[in-house]
């Protein structure tokens, strides 16, 4: 089966710098996009930054010029570089890709979800 692993939240003072990973396991065939969204408190989950499998990439404005997203193809893994903290950034960081995966001999697609990650901004 698919399994999506975020690392490398945790508590960083404002103006800090965080790097997230996500790590993606299974027999996977590819990976056309992967995403991370953020959800704090009483807020719905929105887009942070994706990255298409060409590597073009799309970020929120909120942390356009902070965050950086990139991908390791052949390690079927993601990474969210947040440099420039603020405490607005505190949520919990999911990340989500867009995949084919091998499943009893027979390939299949799907949208997965990794569990998230906390990652608070104190001021």
């Amino acid at each position: 089966q698919v399994q999506l692993v975020e690392s490398g939240g945790g508590l960083v003072q404002a103006g800090g710098s965080l790097r997230l990973s996500c790590k993606v396991s299974g027999i996977i065939f590819s990976i056309s996009s992967m995403g991370w969204y953020r959800q704090a408190p009483g807020k719905q989950r929105e887009l942070v930054a994706a990255i298409t499998g060409g590597g073009s990439t799309n970020y929120a404005d909120s942390v356009k010029g902070r965050f950086t997203i990139s991908r390791d193809n052949a390690k079927n893994t993601g990474h969210l570089q947040m440099n420039s903290l603020r405490p607005e950034d505190t949520a919990v960081y999911y990340c989500n890709a867009d995949l084919r995966y091998y499943n009893g001999g027979s390939l299949r697609s799907g949208s997965y979800w990794g569990q998230g990650t906390q990652v608070t901004v104190s001021s």
